[in-house]
């Protein structure tokens, strides 16, 4: 138990439920897939909600039932719905901070940029935030500011009810004649939302592993990779590409020779590794075989352009997914290995490539 992080859950429950009614179908907001969300990832220590619960009266009893704190914010006449709620939850995050130094990780229910200096605040205090908020009604500003951003409606158990087709009523003409009958629109079916682009994924592991091999020069484990991605990415979630769970990705991604999968120091959390061999020596051979190709009576061949050439001859080419940053990077290597001669000319201002004779 040492080792599991600490959870303080605070609620901004009126920007949570009006999110629900007004971007979800008018569903109502539901605790659970939140709970079910955190217990991944922790031990939840602290659970309040902040309203003025005479507007959320139905919703005070499942609150309760899951051992929440409500937090009654008044609002008379004359005083600022929107302020009272969220400065009394900014101050009680803050406080619980300096006062609970075993919780570790604060998530913050809300889709409202106001919160963001509390995050900043947390963040500087050394507390891991995770923010949880309606996607439609979630300010821009918000998911970046913190370590993790869970948005509700993607969260395992969330039903999203199909949104209605709207039906144009015709104008009526101004003639005596009787109407034809009014044609119903067809109902559309509910639109999903595609899934995301894997070889979009694949060219981002491959670029952020090599990115933690080049820096720390060390094993990059599954669980730094995966704290990598949500540093560069607070939405990053393995189920927008279809997998249940990361490692899933992960062994998908192995099996098209993106990564390479090894034992790591614990178990469930493999070593990932660029391969050393197989895409990257067969890239290589590419690049010797289109220079040698294209190349004139000087033997040389201009950097520019030469991807497109790689391209016709392979259009799956990407260095990208190799874990190379640019073009040049990967020809740099390339030359390296020895597949070519790479040398930058001034004449030329461009850098040219030469096979080198045996």
């Amino acid at each position: 138990m040492d080792q599991e992080d600490r959870i303080a859950l605070f609620l901004d429950y009126e920007n949570l439920a009006l999110g629900a009614r007004e971007h979800l179908g008018g569903m109502a907001f539901d605790l659970r897939p939140i709970a079910d969300a955190l217990a991944e990832r922790g031990r939840v220590v602290v659970r309040r909600a902040y309203a003025d619960w005479s507007y959320f009266d139905e919703d005070r009893r499942m609150l309760t039932r899951s051992h929440v704190e409500l937090i009654e914010m008044p609002q008379r006449m004359g005083a600022s719905r929107k302020n009272a709620a969220d400065i009394k939850m900014a101050v009680d995050a803050v406080e619980l901070a300096f006062e609970r130094a075993y919780v570790s990780t604060f998530v913050i229910c809300t889709g409202d940029s106001d919160f963001t200096p509390l995050v900043h605040k947390l963040r500087e205090l050394n507390k891991r935030v995770i923010g949880v908020g309606v996607e439609k009604s979630t300010s821009a500003l918000l998911p970046p500011a913190c370590d993790e951003f869970l948005y509700y409606d993607r969260l395992e158990g969330v039903d999203v009810p199909p949104a209605r087709a709207k039906r144009n009523r015709p104008a009526r003409l101004p003639s005596p004649e009787p109407q034809p009958a009014e044609q119903e629109s067809e109902p559309q079916p509910a639109v999903e939302e595609p899934v995301r682009d894997v070889d979009t994924l694949s060219v981002l592991v491959a670029q952020t592993v090599a990115g933690l091999q080049g820096s720390s020069g060390g094993e990059v484990t599954a669980s730094t990779l995966k704290r990598t991605l949500l540093r560069k990415d607070p939405t990053f979630s393995e189920s927008d590409y279809g997998f249940r769970t990361f490692g899933e990705l992960l062994r998908h991604l192995a099996a098209h020779t993106v990564i390479e999968l090894a034992e790591g120091p614990a178990k469930g959390d493999p070593e990932v590794s660029l391969p050393e061999h197989g895409d990257r020596e067969v890239a290589f051979a590419l690049v010797r075989s289109v220079v040698q190709d294209l190349a004139g009576d000087d033997g040389e061949v201009a950097l520019s352009g030469l991807k497109n050439q790689l391209r016709r001859v392979r259009p799956d080419f990407s260095e990208k997914k190799l874990g190379y940053r640019s073009f040049l990077q990967f020809c740099k290597a390339a030359a390296t290995s020895g597949a070519v001669h790479l040398e930058w000319s001034s004449e030329a201002d461009d850098y040219l490539l030469t096979t080198p004779t045996t």
